[in-house]
């Protein structure tokens, strides 16, 4: 049995602004490491388990080149672009017949490409037992035990124990809920029952494309044929033809919320998915002060806060909860408990034409 990994490489990274950019999303970017990015960190730790040459990766043609250049050992033909960003919902079915071509018996992880994972044994031990329960006709997903009552996070209620596999206890997911309100989060957390969901999904691809026949008719009858045409002189009409019918939704959306048999792995595994400044400092390592501090920076009476140099001196004084990020061409300081709305900031810019600095 052939295991896969397709991981999700299109995102923007906008509330990592302005160090992700258009050109330079945060993918592609070394925000927890000093000499590797985050996707060169996302498919180096899947080497144990996967293969490179059976890592795919959905992304876009200017992306894609980056990427090359930092993992050459992905064959290039592995890289699937996009023709337009249409949510995580289309680019995994893309990916998905990609794969399916290959290997009409495949299993595979659909995996992002920007998550810090602390504890890689812990997480390929229950890649392992996803792929096990997957072979059962399950679409399995990694829920994350929550440490606080996250309001930023969708939940996953369990139910009946389904069994243990690689020493790890499996769960029927009986209900999605999509980032609740601080109380309701606070009952899940006394509950017990109810894990983060971290987005990272683990089937079949026949059973993947099963979900999309049913949930997404139109979208998962072009799957097919895109699946058919692979490699052929015919793929560009039928990718379009694709891409016309895929629905601008999320993979949450689009077939997991609804599918049959999803079942949940519980773990503990240092899982951040970096979606803003405030959750990289909480990943990185920090000094006395509670500071992550990179580049010339000079830090007095600084407390909690990040900051991230560009060759010039940052003298800090007597502050604390903030992120400072420096760039050629712009400035962010930041409280940290606004990080979460850094996207205004950007759909501001965007709304006054100031595309040179998105």
């Amino acid at each position: 049995m052939n295991y896969y990994a397709l991981i999700m490489a299109g995102g923007g990274g906008t509330r990592l602004w302005p160090l992700s950019r258009k050109h330079a999303p945060k993918q592609v970017l070394p925000l927890v490491e000093e000499t590797r990015s985050m996707f060169c960190v996302t498919a180096e730790r899947l080497y144990p388990l996967i293969p490179p040459e059976r890592i795919l990766v959905v992304t876009n043609a200017e992306t894609a080149q980056t990427f090359q250049s930092q993992v050459p050992a992905i064959p290039p033909a592995n890289y699937v672009l996009e023709p337009s960003a249409k949510d995580s919902g289309p680019a995994a079915g893309l990916g998905i017949a990609h794969i399916y071509h290959r290997d009409p018996q495949a299993t595979v992880a659909i995996l992002a490409a920007d998550h810090h994972i602390g504890d890689v044994e812990g997480f390929l031990q229950a890649l392992r037992a996803a792929y096990d329960i997957a072979q059962e006709g399950a679409i399995v997903t990694l829920g994350i035990n929550p440490s606080f009552p996250s309001t930023s996070f969708g939940y996953i209620e369990r139910g009946e124990r389904l069994g243990e596999w690689h020493g790890l206890a499996a769960y029927r997911a009986v209900a999605f809920t999509e980032k609740p309100r601080v109380e309701l989060a606070r009952r899940y957390l006394i509950t017990g029952r109810h894990t983060w969901n971290s987005g990272m999904f683990i089937a079949s691809c026949a059973t993947l494309l099963s979900e999309f026949d049913r949930q997404q008719p139109m979208f998962g009858a072009a799957l097919r044929r895109l699946a058919e045409a692979v490699g052929s002189l015919d793929y560009p009409a039928v990718l379009a033809q694709t891409w016309e019918v895929a629905p601008r939704r999320s993979l949450d959306y689009a077939i997991m919320e609804g599918a049959r048999h999803m079942a949940v792995i519980p773990v503990s595994i240092g899982w951040s998915d970096i979606g803003n400044w405030d959750s990289l400092l909480e990943v990185l390592h920090k000094d006395q002060s509670g500071n992550a501090l990179s580049g010339d920076v000079l830090a007095l009476d600084t407390h909690s806060s990040l900051v991230r140099g560009n060759g010039r001196l940052i003298v800090t004084l007597g502050i604390r909860d903030l992120i400072i990020v420096d760039t050629p061409d712009a400035l962010l300081v930041c409280a940290r408990d606004r990080a979460a709305d850094l996207k205004q900031v950007v759909d501001r810019l965007r709304a006054e034409g100031r595309e040179e600095v998105l």
